[in-house]
């Protein structure tokens, strides 16, 4: 079932991505927005600063004016998800540093909007002791495994 989910995904993300390029030109070649999302460290103690990064690329270029750049942060079962938006550091690197008062498994969305693309990966990490993590849905798995953009006009 998630195979056929998944090739049904991808072939929808390829036909959005034709229609797109051809508004753009026919010698011109889509580009993706990439969102490199990094954690540090994946697991650290309560109260201890975690840093995390978005790098964000419009095929090789770095991307310094992201539209909107915003991490979406909450704790496993937990309904109270905070957003918090963040600005551009250097080299199309959004950075946040942010520290947790409560052990668990932890979640994060880079939402970023650039170039009318969306794409929002979502990573794991822990403080302190571990708690129950969450179990993927099949919109959750579809997240996860395709990380594709959205194309916004």
């Amino acid at each position: 079932m998630r195979k056929k989910v998944g090739s049904m995904l991808l072939i929808i993300s390829m036909m959005v991505l034709a229609a797109c390029s051809n508004n753009q030109g026919k010698d011109t070649e889509p580009k993706m927005l990439n969102v490199e999302l990094t954690i540090n460290p994946e697991h650290a103690q309560v109260n201890d600063v975690v840093t995390f990064e978005a790098k964000v690329t419009y095929g090789d270029e770095a991307v310094e004016d992201a539209d909107e750049v915003k991490f979406e942060i909450w704790r496993s079962h937990s309904e109270n998800h905070e957003t918090i938006e963040v600005k551009h550091s250097k080299d199309g690197v959004y950075q946040l540093e942010q520290t947790f008062s409560e052990e668990g498994t932890y979640y994060v969305y880079a939402h970023v909007q650039a170039r009318d693309l969306h794409n929002m990966p979502k990573e794991e990490f822990v403080i302190g002791a571990a708690s129950e993590p969450e179990e993927k849905s099949a919109s959750q798995s579809m997240n996860d495994e395709s990380q594709y953009n959205h194309h916004h006009k």
